[in-house]
């Protein structure tokens, strides 16, 4: 009998072991640069989360249009984490400089 136990073992150790790895989430990066996001437009999908990296020599924000989020001001190399819960199209831009917009679509 302690064969058989220990062939069960074996066989099904690994599938346990396999459903307690996390799977990573989906990152997608916007960086600003040039007075830009780039990309500009984005789709992803909900709990897929959003970094973006500030590469100008100057502060900027990721404000959203209908206030869903607001980055606060984010300095010169540095970065902001959003991750989207609810479906939906989100535009947004920089509160410091107008000119500046993006969209996110989340599915």
């Amino acid at each position: 009998m302690r064969p058989v136990r220990l062939i069960l073992v074996v066989l099904i150790a690994p599938c346990v072991l396999a459903s307690n790895v996390a799977i990573p989430a989906t990152q997608h990066t916007v960086t600003i640069e040039a007075m830009q996001f780039n990309p500009p437009e984005l789709t992803l999908h909900r709990g897929e989360r959003i970094v973006w990296v500030n590469k100008d020599l100057f502060p900027h924000t990721v404000t959203a249009n209908n206030n869903a989020f607001d980055s606060g001001s984010i300095a010169s190399d540095a970065s902001w984490s959003y991750t989207p819960t609810k479906a939906g199209e989100y535009a947004y831009g920089c509160s410091f400089h107008p000119t500046m917009k993006g969209m996110i679509k989340v599915q």
